[in-house]
């Protein structure tokens, strides 16, 4: 007969577990396996059960953060574009000066992110044919932009003279131009001069915006 030791073996009902993940880990986790799975397959191949597969969960926990793939890869789409965005404003608050300012933005805007960017096409593409998609892809772009338009209106209000430019319409541009040079780089790497955003963006701030022409 086997005799145990007291304090050898777990007491009797005892079992070990490993914690659950919280929400918000859970949440992140999915997040970047879809973005692995994006990257590797693209948009339109990709789905729930690879990306539940590649971030160790069942489809089910999923679902319980995202009602779908549309929203889960607009939500990464969203992360990705945010993290640029967070990047830019703490490179406008340590600028000392609008020549840092605009050098910081420019550095920023052509850092590449080519997964980033082909989720952004070919979530374009689905968000023009498909008006469901596209609803909540304008939501999200506006919310993007507004952030955009806060940071800009900080930095206008620290500009010696003022440009002429509203906080809304320099941030379109803004947004406009690195959406633009990071296709164009994508496609063509090494089309886009590092500083060619400062330079761009140092040329609309040094002299005032031109009102837009009416229809007669």
């Amino acid at each position: 007969m086997l005799l145990c030791m007291a304090g050898t073996t777990p007491s009797a009902g005892v079992t070990s577990r490993t914690p659950r993940p919280r929400r918000a880990e859970v949440r992140t986790r999915i997040l970047e396996a879809a973005a692995a799975v994006v990257a590797e397959r693209g948009l339109a191949a990709a789905s729930l059960d690879q990306v539940a597969a590649a971030a160790g969960f069942t489809k089910g926990a999923v679902y319980s953060n995202f009602r779908g793939k549309e929203e889960l890869f607009l939500a990464l789409l969203e992360t990705q574009a945010g993290q640029r965005v967070e990047h830019v404003e703490r490179a406008l608050a340590g600028a000392e000066d609008v020549p840092g300012a605009l050098a910081a933005v420019s550095a920023e805007l052509a850092r590449p992110d080519p997964e980033g960017q082909l989720l952004f096409v070919e979530f374009w593409q689905r968000a023009v044919r498909d008006p469901g998609v596209r609803e909540a892809f304008v939501a999200s772009r506006r919310r993007l932009r507004a952030r955009v338009t806060d940071a800009v209106r900080a930095f206008l209000a620290g500009l010696p003279n003022d440009p002429g430019w509203s906080p809304d319409a320099l941030a379109l541009v803004v947004v406009a131009l690195a959406t633009g040079l990071a296709l164009e780089e994508r496609a063509d790497p090494g089309t886009v001069d590092e500083g060619l955003a400062a330079r761009v963006l140092g040329s609309l701030v040094a002299a005032p915006a031109q009102p837009a022409e009416t229809g007669s």
